[in-house]
C-alpha cells in the first residue's frame, strides 16, 4: 500500500490510539499513566502516520533541542499495516523534518527493529563505555499500586 501521509498534528482522537498503542502493545511503555503520556507529548515533536484514507497507523515522538541532539523514541505502527512500508514511510519523514536537520547526534533504543534503522545512519555505539544510563523498569508498576 502506498499513500502514506505524515504529519505533526494529532487529534484528541488519535492520541488517545496512539496511548493505547504506547501502554497496552509494546514492551517499553506497557502500563505507562496516561498523565506521562501526555506529559510525554506535550514536550516531544510528534509523528502521526496516516493511511491514504486519512487513518491513524503509526505514531513516533522525537525528544530534541533542535540543535544538537534527538532521540527518536515510542515508534509504534498498528500491527495491520506493518510490513506495508509505513515503517519507513515515518522514519524517513522524521529524518527529513525541517527542525531536525544538522543534529550532530541522534539516538534511540530499539529490541527488534535495528534493520529498520540502519537504514537511515543508526548503528551500534562505538563507544558504549562512553554512555550511561539510568532505568528505572518498574515505575509504572509501582505508581500504578500506589494509586489503588
Amino acid at each position: 500500500m502506498s499513500g502514506w501521509t505524515v504529519s505533526n498534528t494529532l487529534s484528541p482522537g488519535d492520541l488517545d490510539t496512539a496511548y493505547r498503542w504506547i501502554a497496552s502493545e509494546t514492551y517499553w511503555g506497557k502500563d505507562q499513566p496516561r498523565s506521562f503520556f501526555e506529559r510525554s507529548v506535550e514536550n516531544s515533536l510528534c509523528f502521526a502516520l496516516r493511511d491514504a484514507v486519512g487513518d491513524l497507523r503509526g505514531f513516533a515522538r522525537v525528544v530534541t533541542d533542535k540543535a544538537t541532539f534527538a532521540y527518536l523514541c515510542d515508534v509504534f505502527v498498528c500491527a495491520s499495516t506493518r510490513g506495508q512500508g509505513a515503517g519507513k514511510a515515518l522514519v524517513s519523514a522524521i529524518m527529513e523534518h525541517p527542525d531536525l536537520q544538522n543534529l550532530r547526534r541522534w539516538m534511540l533504543a530499539t529490541r527488534d527493529a535495528h534493520g529498520l534503522y540502519a537504514q537511515y545512519g543508526f548503528s551500534p555505539l562505538e563507544n558504549p563505555e562512553r554512555l550511561m544510563a539510568r532505568l528505572d523498569p518498574d515505575v509504572y508498576a509501582r505508581l500504578s499500586s500506589s494509586s489503588s
